[in-house]
């Protein structure tokens, strides 16, 4: 398992769109190898785990977990929120995922990060099993909500005091 940077963008966005694949989503991701790129820049807050195992042309990549920061008000610290986690099909029920968590752990304890948080699909059934193994729970009582597209660009011109 290493760390992921500027030159693993293109990894990184195709690991996604399998990641959209799965998630019944393909149209949904368009970031570029090149927007994973400038995202990984070193002091960007945005940090991405892959694992690497042998594979029959060398060294593949299987899977990887992309975090960043976030802060609590509750606790004053900072955290790791878990944006995607994937392992590749042909790798999956290896340890990687509890192996991307342990490091995840470790990096929390190391920065006094206060929380490690994620989504998860609700009919993600196996994601959830596996998740409540590693001692995790889920927040009840919480939606989710998000304003993004043209609904997001509503918002500016009542930002500035100006009617749409």
């Amino acid at each position: 398992m290493r760390e992921a940077g500027p030159a693993d963008g293109g990894v990184v966005a195709q690991l996604v769109r399998e990641l959209a694949e799965y998630e019944r989503e393909p149209g949904a991701a368009t970031a570029t190898g090149e927007d994973f790129a400038r995202a990984l820049e070193p002091g960007s807050g945005i940090g991405c785990l892959l694992a690497e195992v042998d594979g029959p042309d060398g060294v593949e990549v299987a899977g990887m977990a992309l975090w960043y920061t976030t802060f609590s008000t509750w606790q004053g610290r900072r955290g790791m929120w878990l944006e995607d986690l994937y392992v590749r099909p042909q790798h999956r029920r290896r340890g990687i995922a509890r192996s991307f968590f342990a490091r995840m752990g470790e990096l929390c304890a190391e920065r006094g990060y206060g929380r490690l948080e994620w989504w998860v699909l609700d009919w993600n059934t196996p994601a959830h099993a596996f998740y409540r193994s590693l001692g995790a729970a889920p927040e009840e009582g919480w939606t989710v909500w998000r304003l993004d597209g043209e609904r997001l660009d509503r918002l500016a011109p009542q930002a500035r005091g100006t009617a749409p």
